[in-house]
């Protein structure tokens, strides 16, 4: 009997605190007419508090995916930790979730794919389920993006927000799940979107901390048009290569990036707006986290064996799309 790889839980976590674009306005030189009208971003949430990493996050969201599921920690015994914006260098900040919520009996690690993290490292749970190596995988994306934002950067501080999203991986012999994947990466892209210190290349010091080589540097331009070439052609290959049409999709969940970026991609692919599932209006883009916040968000309007196309697009550059079939 064939096995695949389906979601059965999904858990999420959004800080309190809400920035709103009025308020970016008295930071920056922007309003709120613009960003909406550039981004289609009103507000998003940031993580507030001394030593608060993106493992308080993680570790909420994955508590309430135990709770949901009703599942033991004991259970879980691979857990997979997209982010760009680790807790620290190391330990991966898989191992500090673990620790944080009682999972003692799974290995775990990081994976840094960018925005396309989540669905790089739902991909990696597949092949372990599928084979039968492990039978309950978490893949908890976590990003304090925040904490790399330039708040005097008019042009990238409107776009980045805080969340944590989780998901329980398990076997499922119905034919439910991960239907179809397309990964793809070309390093071209690492010169349009970066951070350029902290790293081996560049350690921190005084000088990098002056030049706030921290944050993130992003050639805007560049990535809008690679963001909806890539994930354009990759969502049509994978409708394509199963044979599906407009029809038979029922949702499309893009990487919450920009608004005019899935607006063009929904135009491409011909899909009506209802089909399209969007949340960047209330938390920004979240990188990483932003597929499994919008399975957060509407998770009580998906149905059993509906068929979503989710498409992404993050630093590297790397992209990927996938065709899944809703599980419960």
């Amino acid at each position: 009997m064939k096995i695949t790889a389906a979601i059965t839980g999904v858990g999420g976590y959004v800080p309190d605190y809400v920035l709103n674009n009025e308020e970016l306005s008295h930071m920056v030189d922007t309003t709120d007419e613009w960003i909406v009208e550039h981004t289609g971003i009103k507000e998003r949430r940031i993580l507030k508090g001394e030593g608060q990493g993106v493992s308080v996050m993680g570790a909420k969201a994955v508590q309430q995916l135990l709770e949901k599921t009703n599942t033991s920690p004991d259970e879980i015994d691979l857990v997979i930790t997209p982010t760009v914006t680790a807790d620290m260098p190391f330990p991966a900040t898989s191992c500090i979730i673990c620790d944080k919520v009682g999972i003692k009996n799974a290995f775990a690690f990081d994976i840094n794919a960018g925005c396309s993290g989540f669905l790089y490292g739902l991909n990696v749970a597949k092949q372990f389920i599928e084979t039968g190596a492990r039978k309950k995988v978490i893949v908890v994306a976590n990003e304090k993006m925040s904490s790399v934002t330039d708040y005097t950067d008019r042009k990238t501080c409107p776009l980045f927000g805080d969340a944590a999203a989780a998901v329980l991986v398990e076997p499922n012999y119905d034919g439910f799940g991960i239907q179809d994947v397309i990964l793809q990466s070309d390093g071209f892209g690492r010169q349009y979107l970066y951070q350029k210190a902290g790293g081996s290349v560049c350690p921190p010091s005084e000088e990098t901390i002056r030049n706030k080589e921290h944050f993130i540097y992003q050639d805007g331009n560049s990535v809008y048009k690679a963001a909806v070439l890539n994930m354009s052609r990759v969502a049509d290959e994978i409708i394509a290569r199963n044979n599906l049409s407009a029809d038979q999709i029922n949702y499309f969940i893009s990487h919450q990036a920009n608004l005019r970026i899935i607006d063009s991609i929904r135009n491409r692919m011909k899909l009506e707006q209802e089909k399209v599932l969007i949340n960047i209006h209330k938390y920004g883009n979240t990188s990483a986290v932003s597929v499994p916040l919008v399975m957060w968000d509407f998770e009580k309007q998906f149905k059993k064996g509906d068929n979503i196309i989710i498409a992404t697009f993050g630093a590297g550059f790397t992209w990927g799309a996938m065709f899944y079939k809703w599980a419960y």
